[in-house]
């Protein structure tokens, strides 16, 4: 994911669907919780649990089966490292519209696939991840937080976060009557973590992994749902212990900059403006309120951060009669960005405020074999390994 526009950032039919119209099966014993511990190594230890039945096919619906157009060889980064974030392009070959009410993502590979993420990219965005494709040596290409494509991300042409895969995890499930409205000409992209630590960096063989789509052609009933992202800042310092030329803020910025481009070397300052802040405030939690324009209903959310994620936690009205906690997850798992389903939908509408806060660890730079090696930064927002994020993702209704 790159920076929204502002403060609330509207994806139209690109959301999450109604959390309590769809069944989520996470992995492990939280489900419903927010993620696991992350283990002092870095990433946790998945074990090769087989995936959950396939539910059987409702009224209207069809399975579309989908694998990876070749089988791929995942290698370790250049410069050391376990770990490969691979995006692959896989077309649906849709003729008509068509809405999707459920995925199952199946790797083929378990030894190293660590975690998945599925990406549904409309017409507008497709010729984008096609040149993409075709310019990068081998399968695919790298990528990490989004799938990479300026024109494809999340807030670029409404590509959709359809789903996140984890060992154990089984179907996201919708209702018949919600779904993510898929057009002739969208492609789904497939983010595929592998991670070489088990073989020592060392490469494991080849991957060719599969995605199952049920589709329905919809009703006039279909609703499709939008998306709400709440960001803060992030002006994470290096470590007491840690010094060099990018622990500096301006230079890791300018750093970012020259990565990624102007618009997201930008977002850091930016962010302070949005949120109402004169300054950065170096630390480890930082936060930002948001005022909501616009009538709506909260149902689900998820947290994202990349791998110095501690905690996130979003509030309503905090410091008032009514504050709720709407999101909480105490104990972030970049590999396990599950939706977290409210305990019942919460209406909110202009005059309310939504605050989001993350906490981020840079202790954790020298306990994660992908960052242990890169020299030391002052960390801000960026698409890369060695930024960061802070966004509070949630799955809203529009009222009327």
């Amino acid at each position: 994911m790159k920076k929204p526009d502002g403060p609330l950032w509207r994806l139209g039919a690109a959301a999450m669907a109604l959390a309590t119209a769809f069944t989520v099966v996470a992995c492990g014993s939280n489900a419903g919780n927010g993620a696991a511990p992350t283990s002092p190594g870095g990433h946790n230890a998945h074990s090769g649990q087989p995936p959950a039945a396939q539910l059987p096919l409702r009224a209207g619906e069809r399975f579309v089966d989908l694998k990876m157009p070749e089988a791929y060889t995942p290698a370790p980064p250049e410069g050391g490292g376990t770990d490969e974030y691979r995006c692959q392009v896989i077309d649906p070959g849709l003729t008509k519209t068509a809405f999707l009410t459920g995925t199952q993502v199946t790797p083929e590979n378990i030894a190293i696939a660590h975690h998945a993420i599925v990406y549904a990219v409309p017409p507008g965005g497709a010729a984008a991840v096609r040149e993409q494709d075709a310019k990068t040596p081998g399968l695919g290409w790298q990528c990490f937080g989004g799938t990479g494509v300026a024109g494809a991300e999340v807030e670029e042409g409404e590509a959709a976060w359809v789903d996140t895969w984890a060992p154990g995890a089984s179907e996201t499930l919708f209702t018949q009557d919600v779904g993510f409205k898929l057009e002739p000409g969208s492609l789904i992209v497939l983010q595929l973590h592998y991670n070489l630590l088990a073989t020592d960096g060392k490469p494991a063989g080849s991957d060719r992994s599969a995605v199952r789509l049920r589709l329905t052609d919809g009703t006039p009933q279909t609703r499709e749902l939008d998306t709400l992202p709440l960001d803060a800042p992030t002006d994470l310092p290096c470590t007491a212990d840690e010094s060099g030329p990018l622990c500096d803020r301006a230079a890791s910025i300018a750093d970012v900059t020259k990565r990624f481009g102007q618009e997201v070397g930008g977002t850091a300052d930016e962010q302070l403006e949005e949120c109402g802040q004169s300054a950065p405030k170096p630390g480890d939690t930082q936060t930002c309120d948001h005022a909501v324009e616009a009538p709506m209903t909260l149902f689900a959310g998820f947290g994202h951060m990349h791998l110095l994620g501690r905690a996130i936690k979003v509030e309503l009205n905090p410091g008032t009669p009514n504050a709720k906690v709407v999101l909480d997850v105490p104990q972030f798992d970049f590999d396990n960005q599950r939706l977290v389903k409210l305990p019942s939908p919460v209406e909110i509408g202009p005059g309310d405020t939504l605050r989001v806060t993350c906490t981020h660890d840079a202790g954790l730079r020298k306990r994660l074999p992908q960052l242990s090696k890169l020299p030391p930064r002052y960390v801000v927002w960026g698409d890369g390994t060695s930024d960061e994020m802070c966004t509070g993702i949630m799955t809203v209704s529009p009222r009327k």
